[in-house]
């Protein structure tokens, strides 16, 4: 066979639509010569003949001195560049399979889930095979992009999930990134920050261009070996069909799935509830069995008391039911209790359904004093530029309270803060704070109680006062955390850099999750003690403090509990205080027993207004 011939054919082949192997290089002449041929009986050929055949060999362009690809290696190294081939190709199916197979939360990753049989995946080689050479180029890409956006998407999840306890909302999520990127600078600094963002920002790209080489180069592959390919996706199917009817599984997983399916229906589904979520939120905003009560007539049961609504951050339920904690919880419950009694207080004690877990504070804040179910984001913004009265608000409402806000969580400006009704706040600049932040946290709670006593609670001939405090202390991620020491050598909190310098690292801690746990533990009991410590020094007879935790710690702590169950304790000097919620069913002491009455969050406006209102 001539050069000619061999070119020829090989630009007809590629003409047809067939792709060439790129592993295929140009052709020698037929018989390993150099482009001319020895006559068989040994005799010399005619000059003519010879001339002839030389001008025709002239006019054949000669063919390349090194292979293209690799700068030549291909040819030098066929070996070599066989093996990285095969090792390229390998790659891109494993990269394939994993991106159709692993589950969104870092729990269910295990050997049996990359075993499967995607649908997806079947259905895909499918269509690649059928399709014709242009859109068949056009869908792999496509494919291929796709593919990588589902991947980020499973890794947010996991993310969601070990934090929130819940997948990525499409809709509702995504102011949620900023407040994770000042999270990460507020507790590893900026270097931290910007190295994570980083990351997260390379990762995203190298995922959707490698998923996109990936699928193009499975479906060359594909299709150089077509009659192999099509018979394998034939064998793939009815594998998944059987696997499928006889409810096949390796443990506890299923061989045959269609999770990526169901897993784009589901948030097709979450789109469609998100955006639908606003006009049902509305119309429950419009409902306030209070907005036309007269001021006279609002919380008259709680005139000329001062009234403290203190969140504890990260206060969940495990922290007392949990067996790795409950023992040393209930010490300081127990201690919280006897301290408090003999200070003349009495305290009783339910349980509050969180709207969220892991993180969220401010959605859990603002259920508890709107009445709403604050649930996302879209609601909070809708809350916030809206008229609904809060508990706040509706003390403010009655002239009767100095309404103020302790929020040493908060570092910037805070346009919300008007929206509750709040006379004044002092966030962490107010304070007047000189020592060290404690990780996330940016004054110990400790020193928030005691700089309420002098800014607010300690003044001569002031009004009934209404504070809404936050203590963040227990704050994720709890290392490193402060200590109890005497209140009179607060001063402006410079002895708290010492203490810090005590602490533990939070790289270090957050290596162990039974470190962490053992952290959190710590942290809750600091604040518990930071605010009983405050009523039994500074309290009096006016004295009414209502406290709970806003939402239960990250899956970390709760070890894959899901539960959203916090505390919530009334601690009163006068006893008419309490008889008033006699009929709630609270447990007696700062611990809630196990079968204590669980609310929504969103239930204890209306029942606190109604308790203490004329009716009360």
């Amino acid at each position: 066979m001539s050069l000619f011939t061999r070119s020829r054919q090989l630009s007809d082949t590629t003409e047809s639509g067939a792709e060439p192997d790129d592993d295929t290089g140009t052709a020698e002449p037929e018989g390993g010569g150099t482009g001319t041929e020895e006559p068989q009986d040994g005799t010399a050929t005619d000059a003519p003949e010879s001339a002839t055949r030389a001008q025709r060999t002239s006019s054949v362009p000669s063919p390349p001195a090194t292979k293209p690809g690799w700068f030549g290696r291909r040819r030098r190294h066929p070996r070599t560049a066989r093996g990285v081939s095969v090792g390229t190709t390998v790659l891109a199916g494993a990269l394939v399979l994993f991106a159709l197979l692993v589950p969104n939360r870092i729990e269910r990753i295990e050997f049996a889930s990359f075993v499967r049989i995607p649908a997806e995946g079947v259905l895909l080689a499918g269509l690649l095979l059928a399709l014709p050479p242009k859109p068949r180029r056009i869908t792999a890409v496509v494919t291929g992009l796709f593919l990588g956006l589902l991947t980020v998407l499973k890794f947010v999840d996991m993310g969601f999930y070990q934090i929130l306890a819940r997948p990525f909302d499409l809709v509702l999520d995504w102011i949620l990134i900023e407040n994770g990127t000042d999270f990460l600078r507020e507790t590893f600094g900026r270097t931290g920050q910007v190295l994570a963002v980083t990351g997260v920002i390379v990762l995203f790209v190298a995922l959707l261009v490698l998923t996109t080489l990936a699928v193009v180069r499975l479906t060359n592959l594909m299709v150089r070996h077509r009659p192999v390919a099509g018979r394998t996706v034939l064998i793939l199917g009815t594998a998944w069909i059987t696997c499928m009817t006889l409810g096949v599984r390796i443990g506890t997983v299923p061989v045959a799935t269609k999770g990526n399916a169901e897993f784009l229906g589901n948030r097709v589904d979450q789109v469609r509830a998100g955006l639908a979520d606003a006009r049902v939120f509305e119309k429950q905003a419009s409902a306030d069995a209070f907005a036309k009560t007269p001021p006279d007539q609002l919380l008259t049961g709680l005139r000329g008391k001062d009234v403290l609504f203190t969140f504890i951050e990260s206060y969940g339920r495990v922290a007392i039911d949990d067996p790795a904690m409950a023992q040393q919880t209930d010490a300081v419950l127990k201690e919280g209790t006897g301290r408090l009694k003999a200070a003349g207080f009495e305290s009783r004690s339910g349980w509050l359904q969180s709207p969220v877990t892991g993180a969220g504070s401010w959605l859990a804040h603002s259920t508890f004093l709107s009445g709403l179910w604050i649930k996302n984001q879209q609601r909070y913004r809708s809350l916030t530029t809206s008229d609904r009265m809060t508990l706040t608000k509706y003390f403010g409402k009655t002239g009767a309270w100095r309404t103020v806000g302790v929020v040493p969580g908060v570092r910037r400006a805070w346009p919300e803060g008007t929206y509750f009704g709040l006379d004044h706040i002092y966030d962490s600049e107010h304070l007047g704070y000189h020592g060290p932040y404690f990780s996330w946290t940016p004054v110990p709670d400790q020193f928030s109680m005691e700089a309420f006593e002098r800014l607010e609670h300690g003044k001569k001939d002031r009004e009934p006062i209404m504070a809404e405090i936050i203590l963040a202390s227990s704050h994720n991620p709890w290392s490193p955390i402060a200590h109890m020491i005497d209140w009179n050598d607060l001063g402006d909190g410079s002895v708290f850099h010492r203490i810090k310098k005590e602490g533990t690292n939070p790289t270090e801690v957050w290596k162990d999750p039974e470190k962490v746990r053992a952290e959190y533990r710590k942290a809750i009991e600091y604040s518990i003690r930071s605010l009983t410590e405050w009523v039994e020094r500074y309290g009096d007879d006016d004295t009414v403090l209502v406290f709970l935790g806003d939402h239960q710690p990250v899956p970390t702590v709760t070890a894959g509990d899901t539960g959203k169950d916090v505390p919530v304790t009334i601690v009163a000097h006068d006893k008419e205080v309490l008889d008033r919620v006699a009929d709630w069913g609270w447990t007696d002491g700062l611990k809630p027993a196990e079968n204590a009455p669980r609310w929504g969050m969103d239930k204890f406006r209306d029942r606190f207004m109604t308790a203490y209102g004329p009716q009360g």
